[in-house]
């Protein structure tokens, strides 16, 4: 039989590998578990709303309590905003959202709504 002898210094070694390693899947976890919590709000408008009217309804209804509109394009014109306004929802309660569905109904110009989540992103 033969016995290995170990030092303490290959002991500390794997003692660390391990636990880097162990941080680092920890850590690929709390980027995966914040990834799947992302909440969103896109707001559809109707064809040819013009710009200025999009940026009024996207002011308009950034006061919702936990409702944060997404930063704009750099330039914001028919082509950019094409996709629409977006507001993140992540700590948005029901009454928030039902909050926010209010205020953009005031506006002839909102199409629609879609509430997502990385959940349900992509398929």
């Amino acid at each position: 039989m033969i016995t290995r002898s170990r030092t303490p210094a290959t002991t500390a070694a794997g003692a660390v590998a391990l636990a880097l390693g162990l941080a680092l899947g920890t850590a690929g976890c709390a980027k995966f578990d914040s990834a799947l919590g992302q909440q969103w709000a896109t707001v559809n408008f109707k064809p040819n709303t013009p710009v200025a009217t999009m940026l009024k309804v996207r002011t308009a209804c950034s006061h919702v309590p936990n409702v944060r509109a997404e930063a704009l394009p750099r330039r914001p014109n028919t082509a950019t905003m094409a996709g629409g306004v977006t507001y993140r929802t992540d700590n948005a309660s029901d009454a928030n959202l039902a909050q926010l569905q209010q205020c953009l109904q005031r506006y002839p110009s909102v199409a629609g709504i879609d509430f997502q989540d990385s959940g349900s992103a992509g398929g």
